[in-house]
């Protein structure tokens, strides 16, 4: 398959101009017959990579995925590409997965989506139809070793041996050496080729905060962005549902979104969220995975994750159009202790406590944070990122040699038998009733340390364990222990370095309810009213339509002709037939009230009623001017809008105006194209509802003078 087709393919069904790394290499093993393993970041483009293969070989491609919700997105997003796929899964009726398997057998369906519980759907059909690929998404979740094994998944290495000459690839976001070994034996991948793209998201800052007034730190950062929408992920259930009534009753949009919820209140809080119309999403990581949502913002870890992997699976599902994204972790010594409860308790309790451990020394960072992240996935880099609060912030240190041998003649005072807050509480001098209890009051060192906060002595000694002067005795009740290099700094002269404690001024005033910000003058804030509108006529998320960083790029290059919108990323044939027209109307209205730049309209409009005059065929002009057959039909439409004397009557008869003005009032005068399709049961094309909504919209102009 020659470079110049793949490319071609790309820009008509999917409207890029380009391939994203390794995604043509991969698609051109993938052609050729080859077993794959990709290892991309989350909106790295992994869907394209078996989506566009889909389109060129000649049966269907089978892609096994682990959520309801990830199909139907998806389903959504390729329906908008006019590519045909469906999802077989236990949540349809009996009637609807008959109707999507005979639809399959008669080769009407590209691709197919199924979870690895639902495969059993299609096993009576296999015999009959022609498997070209088979996709596995989240491929990690057949590994033990990774961060969220799926039993149901250890199922699929039967499939290689059904279908022994189908290529096979599998997809993850995130995956160590371990687990990528994992995955390839466990699916009895053939010699496959293995591309482990850049993991590096530069569009996504990096921050890490001490967990003090969690709440109200959440709640200044979402005053600041009354227009975006985010999650924020926590530890347990109670806890979403607790920040969500909180950011509630101050006006803030939020819902939970938690395993303990009934499916259908965790259906209609994804769909809310998807379709822009909750801004706020309080979630345990159960929320999310897979799903498509291009215009996340931000992501907020109210506590702690448990492992790298699931940490930058997550901050993943921000920022996934490209365009400038946030991310903030809280850190909390409870976070701590509680993961690693949960972690010894588990399976694999060795390996998940270590990964935990290489969490924490993340968050207790004092390098550029990016060069962590990239580093543990194997990706080495020489460069600071500038776009994380150590690159932004850098760390002053001081000689904290004084500081340090307080602490430490502290836990040996205490015989080594105390946590971490009775520590503090001795150096301060505290009078509270467990001092007194033991009797700590008589010993030397007692409030040795009352100069400095609680807060500042909590973060130094965090420091001295991540320094590896003491550690936390997890299996005796969190007991912080002296290390043998506690003894140079006690006895040997060893300075120690400490950074200053970066203080959080947190306002205690009482938080009134937000008065929503609005930004209403902008050709953006317009875009993405009329694509929330069209969303919500069509039943599908407003990104499925046009991404964030699309709509940034009309503002930026305002189109005003079929050529200029098709030249948009993300902007293929079939969008800009359903959704182009309605679009460059907008940014022409516009522009003719809050003109911001000259522009000429193309004179492409008048090129095409030339040849049209000249007696020229839509056919013929579209070979003429090398365009779609679409364009010019859009161009007639337009162009008979504005009152140029042409004659439409061949492109559409009057019964067929008659029933395209009938479902305009029944829809009540939807923008897109679509609803009148789906409406008129596909017995109308594209083109003659164009051409027919412009001879209604005449006859109602001329009926009004």
């Amino acid at each position: 398959m020659t470079t110049d087709i793949l490319h071609a393919k790309l820009k008509e069904n999917f409207g890029f101009e380009k391939f994203r790394p390794n995604q043509e290499a991969i698609i051109k093993g993938i052609l050729s017959g080859e077993d794959t393993l990709a290892i991309m970041p989350t909106g790295g483009g992994k869907s394209i990579c078996f989506q566009l293969p889909a389109l060129l070989f000649p049966g269907i491609t089978i892609v096994i995925s682990p959520l309801i919700a990830l199909m139907k997105d998806q389903v959504d997003s390729l329906k908008a590409n006019g590519i045909q796929a469906c999802f077989i899964n236990s949540s349809q009726t009996e009637t609807e997965q008959q109707f999507y398997i005979e639809s399959i057998v008669s080769n009407k369906i590209k691709l197919v989506y199924v979870a690895p519980e639902s495969l059993s759907y299609l096993e009576n059909i296999f015999n009959t139809i022609t498997v070209s690929l088979i996709a596995i998404d989240e491929a990690h979740c057949i590994s033990a070793w990774g961060h969220d094994f799926r039993p149901a998944y250890t199922n699929l290495g039967y499939l290689k041996n059904r279908f022994p000459s189908t290529p096979m690839l599998a997809l993850t976001a995130t995956a160590d050496k371990a687990t990528r070994e994992d995955i390839s034996q466990q699916l009895n991948l053939k010699n496959p080729q293995i591309f482990i793209s850049s993991f590096d998201r530069k569009n996504l800052s990096l921050e890490v905060r001490p967990a003090l007034d969690r709440v109200k730190q959440i709640i200044d950062f979402i005053k600041e962005k009354p227009n975006e929408c985010g999650i924020v992920y926590c530890l347990s259930r109670k806890t979403t549902e607790e920040l969500a009534e909180k950011l509630q009753k101050i006006g803030i949009n939020a819902k939970a979104y938690h395993a303990g919820l009934n499916s259908e209140i965790r259906s209609k809080t994804q769909d809310e969220f998807i379709n822009d119309e909750c801004q706020v999403v309080c979630a345990t990581i159960a929320f999310g995975m897979g799903i498509d949502k291009s215009n996340v913002r931000w992501v907020i870890h109210y506590n702690l994750p448990k492992n790298i992997e699931g940490y930058y699976q997550e901050i993943g599902r921000a920022g996934r159009d490209g365009l400038p994204s946030e991310t903030i972790l809280f850190e909390s010594y409870g976070d701590v202790i509680q993961l690693q409860k949960f972690a010894s308790e588990g399976l694999n309790s060795e390996v998940q406590l270590a990964k935990l451990e290489r969490m924490k020394q993340y968050a207790d960072a004092l390098s550029c944070r990016r060069k962590i992240l990239l580093s543990y996935f194997g990706e080495l880099v020489m460069e600071n990122c500038g776009n994380c609060d150590i690159c932004k912030n850098p760390p002053a240190f001081f000689d904290g040699t004084v500081i340090a041998q307080k602490a430490l003649s502290a836990i040996i005072r205490l015989q080594e038998n105390e946590p971490l807050a009775v520590i503090i509480d001795f150096l301060r001098g505290s009078k509270n009733a467990y001092i007194f209890e033991k009797e700590y009051q008589n010993l030397k060192t007692y409030g040795v340390g009352i100069e400095i906060s609680w807060y500042d002595w909590n973060q130094y000694l965090i420091q001295l364990i991540n320094l590896g002067y003491c550690e936390i005795a997890f299996h005796q009740q969190n007991k912080i222990k002296l290390t043998p290099f506690a003894k140079k700094v006690l006895f040997e002269g060893e300075k120690v370095q400490l950074t200053t404690v970066k203080k959080i001024t947190v306002d205690q005033s009482e938080v009134k309810e937000i008065k929503k910000k609005t930004v209403s003058n902008s050709l953006f804030e317009t875009l993405r009213k009329l694509r929330y509108e069209i969303a919500k006529e069509e039943n599908i998320p407003a990104y499925v339509i046009f991404s964030d960083a699309a709509l940034r790029q009309m503002e930026t290059e305002r189109p005003m002709s079929d050529e200029e919108f098709l030249a948009i990323e993300g902007v293929g044939k079939t969008k800009l037939e359903n959704y182009g027209a309605i679009f460059i109307k907008a940014i022409i209205a516009f522009q003719k009230d809050k003109p911001i730049k000259k522009k000429k309209e193309a004179t492409t409009y008048k090129e095409t009623l030339i040849l049209f005059q000249n007696g020229l065929t839509v056919e013929e002009i579209a070979l003429k001017r090398n365009l779609g057959t679409a364009t010019i039909i859009s161009h007639l439409a337009k162009l008979y809008s504005d009152g140029n004397e042409i004659d439409l009557s061949s492109f559409v008869s009057e019964d067929e105006i008659s029933k395209i003005k009938e479902a305009q009032i029944k829809l009540e005068f939807p923008n897109a194209l679509k609803p009148y399709f789906d409406y008129l049961e596909e017995r109308i094309s594209y083109d003659k509802i164009r051409i027919g909504l412009a001879i209604i919209e005449k006859e109602y102009e001329q009926n009004q003078r």
